[in-house]
């Protein structure tokens, strides 16, 4: 079984490449990732991805971070794979490659996860982040529900990953796994830890080309504070990766900690501009320090992600006075629905700083 990366190998994998930058992707017109990856009106979704993605290499970047649906690949597995090839194509005609995320702890609670497994035309409340009502970012009595949390599902979600891991091991096309997202958050705690475990197992077992990652989430505290779950996968990730949606001088702090790991980073999250994470001080941050980044959001649309968290309506109606959030401004994701940008400011200067990363890497 392959082991850890060393340092060395994760440097030598990182100063390879160009600077990492990009977005957390999905196309406008999709509701959630079921909507995304299922053969229901498929045809027309990819074609909006196209359109988007060659906006995203317009913008400037050069990767994308996706979510495959576990219920999908489930439901309608043939199909399921080929359109995930059509995807990365497609992205990678465009000049962008892909991180994938695999195991998955920001859900919703077990009555309102069940609701949404279902396939074709997909549910959507305007008005909210997530395009539900009740989401996983809301406050819940209850911690969060995954399929996995079933063993048989669990088996078959491990079948899931080891199909996807072997079939995409040598493919450049893809950048890097992200073995578990936010592993711990909707109240989950340790809960998906025995699971995280096998998921390192299987995908080292594979040995692909490309590294292995689990963002730490919860760090604002500093890294000597992170959770079991969130200690693990920082423990076994070839490349340390992290979000934050805090403001800039938190990023700071955080980037001070995680240089002392002696690897290369990556913010896999970022972007709230009402909780003042900007792009206007992050993104220059990102490549003066040389950290890969993906923001949340491309074009606005059904998902609905330029809405604030519905935990943070929760809070300013318990008690406004304490709320310094900005609801002025849009949470994530950079163009209006027209393809114009939101604030163009912002988009010329991840150009800007893109092609001044471009220059510099290749002289």
């Amino acid at each position: 079984m392959a082991e850890k990366w060393s340092e060395e190998k994760a440097w030598s994998w990182y100063n390879e490449r160009p600077w990492i930058r990009g977005c957390n992707f999905m196309g406008s017109d999709c509701a959630n990732r079921i909507d995304q990856w299922q053969e229901y009106d498929f045809e027309q979704k990819l074609e909006t991805a196209k359109t988007e993605l060659k906006l995203a290499a317009e913008t400037g970047f050069n990767s994308i971070r996706i979510i495959p649906e576990f219920f999908v690949w489930e439901k309608e597995h043939d199909g399921f794979m080929q359109r995930f090839e059509r995807y990365i194509e497609a992205a990678h005609k465009n000049g962008i490659s892909c991180t994938v995320v695999l195991g998955n702890d920001c859900v919703p609670p077990k009555e309102e996860a069940l609701k949404r497994l279902y396939l074709g035309e997909q549910k959507v409340d305007w008005g909210y982040h997530g395009g539900r009502k009740v989401s996983q970012h809301g406050s819940f009595d209850e911690s969060g529900y995954s399929l996995t949390d079933e063993t048989e599902n669990e088996q078959k979600f491990c079948e899931f990953v080891r199909e996807l891991v072997t079939r995409y091991r040598d493919d450049d096309r893809i950048i890097m796994w992200d073995v578990f997202n936010e592993p711990g958050n909707s109240g989950r705690k340790s809960k998906s830890l025995p699971l995280m475990k096998k998921l390192f197992e299987i995908i080292r077992e594979i040995d692909p080309i490309q590294p292995l990652t689990v963002g730490v989430w919860n760090c604002s505290n500093g890294i000597g504070k992170l959770s079991e779950i969130e200690k693990f996968g920082l423990d076994n990730s070839d490349i340390v990766s992290y979000h934050s949606y805090g403001p800039f001088t938190e990023n700071i702090e955080i980037i001070y900690e995680l240089k002392k790991l002696g690897r290369p980073i990556i913010n896999t999250e970022w972007l709230a501009r009402c909780l003042k994470n900007k792009v206007e001080e992050m993104f220059p941050l990102f490549f003066l320090e040389r950290i890969g980044c993906y923001n949340w959001g491309l074009v606005a649309g059904k998902y609905q992600t330029y809405e604030p968290w519905e935990g943070m309506w929760d809070s300013y109606y318990n008690d406004p006075e304490k709320s310094s959030w900005d609801f002025e401004k849009w949470f994530h994701d950079l163009y209006r629905p027209s393809l114009r940008p939101y604030n163009p400011k912002e988009i010329e200067l991840i150009r800007h700083y893109s092609s001044l990363a471009d220059k510099n890497f290749n002289k």
